[in-house]
């Protein structure tokens, strides 16, 4: 089974039409749900799911969910980052596939952040500078891997790199 072909679907979130990103869905020709636990093993997925089959993944500054077909990646500049995107995918599932001799699956997602312990970083001062509510929901989005410490402009120097330094024990990149 490789990946020879997708239908490309690009939309801005209905929850809420004036967001300025897009969101885009392709729609796989093929069955890819074979090969998630081996793309896990090679890219370290952030969250992996046997039933239904799922992996997602943090990559290019997203993230990335890929279904047996259905690959979902949000928050996206423009058509032309979906594509580049769409294209790595391909490329590493393909190459996933063709190399699984090799490769160990793995059927475990990465440890994942806790959420009080980012909260714990924040200035918890709820001032909405960030765009957020709350400094809990910006901790949540965080510990997704959707914030990080440049998006707190009340975070000192100093909170700033600790909160860099617990988020990249999760989110290497």
């Amino acid at each position: 089974m490789l990946l020879t072909g997708y239908r490309k679907e690009i939309f801005r979130p209905e929850c809420n039409p004036s967001f300025t990103s897009l969101h885009c869905h392709a729609h796989l020709d093929q069955d890819v749900g074979a090969v998630l636990p081996y793309l896990n093993a090679v890219l370290g997925g952030f969250e992996y799911s046997s039933d239904p089959p799922s992996l997602t993944l943090r990559a290019h500054g997203k993230l990335i969910t890929l279904h047996p077909r259905l690959i979902a990646v949000n928050a996206l500049k423009d058509e032309e980052e979906a594509d580049k995107i769409l294209a790595w995918l391909v490329r590493e599932i393909n190459q996933a596939w063709r190399g699984r001799a090799g490769i160990e699956p793995c059927y475990t997602g990465l440890p994942r952040p806790q959420l009080l312990e980012i909260l714990k970083l924040l200035p918890r001062s709820n001032c909405r500078r960030c765009g957020q509510p709350t400094c809990m929901v910006f901790a949540a989005q965080a510990a997704e891997g959707g914030k990080g410490a440049v998006d707190c402009p009340e975070l000192t120097p100093p909170a700033a790199e600790a909160l860099e330094r617990y988020l990249a024990r999760f989110f290497p990149e």
